[in-house]
């Protein structure tokens, strides 16, 4: 997967938002619903009729059985979701499956139960989700990736373009940055990424 992995993964309930990135280079989308399966699998479904013939990945965040339902690309599972092992049995080999992960054992550990990538975080303080433990900061973070060679590690929570120098990762993941204007965040972070 390595360097052809999207650098930019906009996280999103909005099918505007999917609109705006849909097509544009080095982006991935992941749908991210808190209310119920069913909206989830509608909002889905919405997202791969405007990503699949622009070529733009789409994930499900958290729900292994919608991501199944609706034929997406692959999940993003955090730390209370199904194990990574387990969406990959159901999942098969070919999905992409991203795992939450905060140190390097638990990076070690998802890449060995089937993860395709990473989410590291929060990297930065976040008011988008509740509940989260305190912010990682870039050297944590760079930490988690170097325990890791070759698999691809996204830095999520606090993600703003001038923030991303900062971090040595292989891409981003983020929500606010991308609500206003998603196609102008979007070639902010390019403009920035390494």
């Amino acid at each position: 997967m390595g360097t052809s992995f999207p650098r930019i993964h906009v996280i999103t309930d909005d099918i505007d938002v999917v609109r705006g990135v849909a097509g544009l280079p080095d982006v991935a989308v992941q749908i991210r619903v808190k209310s119920n399966d069913a909206s989830a699998y509608a909002l889905t479904c919405a997202a791969l009729a405007v990503c699949r013939p622009a070529g733009t990945m789409v994930l499900v965040n958290d729900r292994v059985g919608v991501a199944l339902a609706a034929g997406a690309d692959g999940v993003h599972l955090g730390a209370d979701d199904l194990p990574v092992s387990a969406a990959r049995r159901v999942l098969g080999p070919d999905a992409i499956i991203g795992g939450t992960c905060r140190s390097a054992e638990t990076a070690r550990a998802a890449i060995e139960a089937g993860a395709s990538y990473l989410g590291v975080g929060p990297a930065f303080h976040t008011s988008t989700k509740d509940g989260l433990p305190p912010p990682l900061g870039p050297a944590a973070v760079a930490a988690v990736a170097d325990a890791v060679p070759g698999t691809p590690v996204l830095a999520i929570g606090g993600i703003t373009a001038e923030r991303v120098p900062l971090l040595a990762v292989h891409g981003v993941a983020a929500v606010s940055a991308f609500a206003a204007d998603p196609k102008g965040a979007v070639a902010e972070f390019l403009a920035v990424l390494p």
